[in-house]
């Protein structure tokens, strides 16, 4: 669990993202995340590059982690990154959210 003091990494808005990524997500009504969620990037050293291995059910918001672990790194370090998603219809939805 998140403890009460870092409750606030439950909102988008406190992870150091762009603007425009936040009102993007608002626009979607992604807002904040679930405590697991929140956890996975808190874990080690996962913002910093680390590896990340978590398990959820299907729709349980396991993107939203990828995406933000992503997008956290490429605005950081300025490198281009590689999402591999397992359907076409999945990639091209991304595609168009991502842009």
């Amino acid at each position: 669990n998140v403890p009460e003091d870092q409750a606030d990494k439950l909102l988008l808005a406190s992870w150091g993202l762009p603007k425009a990524v936040l009102d993007k997500y608002h626009s979607l009504g992604v807002v904040q995340m679930f405590e697991w969620q929140a956890e996975c990037l808190m874990l080690g050293q996962v913002l910093e590059g680390r590896n990340l291995v978590y398990s959820a059910p299907t729709s349980a918001g396991k993107t939203l982690v990828a995406e933000l672990l992503i997008l956290k790194r490429v605005l950081e370090t300025r490198k281009k990154a590689l999402l591999i998603l397992p359907f076409v219809s999945v990639a091209k939805e991304k595609k168009c959210y991502l842009q």
